[in-house]
């Protein structure tokens, strides 16, 4: 089973950009669909964004699409946001999941690893 831990998360200005990471411990990262998920206080967890096992194909949010990147590099078991434009709403902590199925899902509930989350926060 996998074991995921974000990093790169902080404080930026309106405008700004920072890249998410994600580390995976174990040899089944390149097999697995994932996704990048954040958690507002007060509000569902929203889905941002996935990737496919290859990163042949990505899947985006209305609310990030033109906006933020997903991408992973299977050989150093990494999954990335790169995040640009930010706004205050994207204050959040952002997790990164593992879903077991090869098929892309927007709901949680379908992402069986998470991360413990990394805060980020869009100051006006």
């Amino acid at each position: 089973q996998v074991q995921l831990v974000e990093s790169g998360g902080g404080m930026v200005q309106a405008g700004g950009s920072l890249r998410l990471s994600c580390a995976a411990a174990g040899r089944t990262f390149k097999y697995l669909f994932m996704g990048w998920f954040r958690q507002a206080p007060g509000n569902e967890r929203e889905f941002l964004a996935a990737i496919t096992d290859n990163g042949g194909s990505t899947y985006y949010a209305d609310s990030v699409q033109g906006r933020f990147t997903i991408a992973r590099d299977n050989a150093r078991n990494m999954l990335y946001l790169h995040m640009n434009r930010l706004k205050p709403e994207d204050t959040a902590v952002y997790f990164c999941a593992a879903r077991q199925y090869y098929s892309h899902s927007t709901n949680p509930s379908d992402y069986t690893t998470w991360g413990q989350g990394t805060q980020v926060t869009v100051s006006s």
